[in-house]
């Protein structure tokens, strides 16, 4: 082996060394951040008069906006969805399983997987990533010598907005989808309201519920945490120039892993 080549490989795997650290060290923050998060959320004083008016604030100003146009086009687009299952399964003389099809594709998959996608693109990762410029701008730094709490002030109330917005959206989301799904399939009548609950009722047995549950649950916590949880730390001084798009690009990226992950389990739970 010649010189050249024993020192590429040193380069290598010093350059493998490093990535690995950052991975690890990424994560352990992230583990950090959240523990700090849930124990304020569980503090009381996190929810005294002073605290109280910006936690509201914070969720109404996240989630209400949001929560109508979001409900209106998830609407659009289920109505389209649902159109074209009852059209596919009248055309194949399967239309006793239309309902069941649109209610496990699109409430108990899509309707949760959009709701995250969209609070993440809409409001944690553009706040997770002008936190990092304030702090590379040292602007953190300058607020937290004034005497300010930034972690009660600032990150809390948007991560528990983040976590609110994910659940209200995916609510409502899919229930103007199962109102929906009746009024396509049967029409505006009551007298089919027996058979629909009883076959959505087959559907969301307790294990099903249970499931979707904790999608949506690991769902927003992946939303809110993983976002702001790099940008609470200091930078090491070699990454400050290459901050806004490094940062955008590897949050962005763990966060879809993760979803990744929640996605897949819950589908075993429910189909294994």
């Amino acid at each position: 082996m010649t010189a050249s080549a024993s020192t590429s490989i040193i380069i290598r795997l010093r350059r493998l060394n490093r990535v690995a650290a950052a991975w690890i060290v990424s994560w352990w923050r992230l583990l950090q951040f959240s523990t700090l998060i849930f124990s304020l959320a569980l503090s009381p004083s996190s929810y005294n008069r002073q605290n109280r008016p910006i936690l509201a604030h914070r969720l109404v100003i996240n989630t209400a906006p949001n929560l109508v146009w979001f409900s209106v086009a998830c609407a659009l687009v289920s109505l389209v969805l649902i159109r074209i299952v009852v059209v596919s399964a009248q055309s194949y003389g399967l239309s006793r399983y239309a309902l069941e099809m649109v209610v496990r594709v699109l409430v108990l998959e899509l309707i949760p997987l959009t709701a995250a996608l969209f609070v993440a693109l809409r409001l944690t990762l553009p706040d997770g990533i002008a936190f990092a410029q304030m702090r590379s701008n040292g602007l953190l730094d300058k607020l937290r010598q004034q005497g300010r709490d930034l972690l009660r002030g600032e990150y809390f109330p948007r991560v528990m907005s983040g976590i609110f917005a994910v659940w209200m959206l995916a609510i409502a989301s899919c229930v103007s989808s199962l109102i929906l799904a009746y009024l396509i399939i049967y029409g505006f009548t009551p007298w089919a309201l027996q058979g629909y609950t009883r076959v959505v009722g087959q559907i969301f047995n307790p294990a099903v519920v249970l499931i979707l549950m904790l999608k949506v649950v690991f769902f927003s916590f992946a939303v809110a945490l993983i976002p702001l949880s790099s940008s609470y730390y200091p930078l090491d001084t070699n990454r400050r120039q290459r901050l806004f798009a490094a940062h955008g690009l590897s949050e962005m990226l763990r966060l879809f892993s993760v979803i990744l992950l929640v996605e897949v389990a819950s589908l075993m739970g429910n189909y294994y």
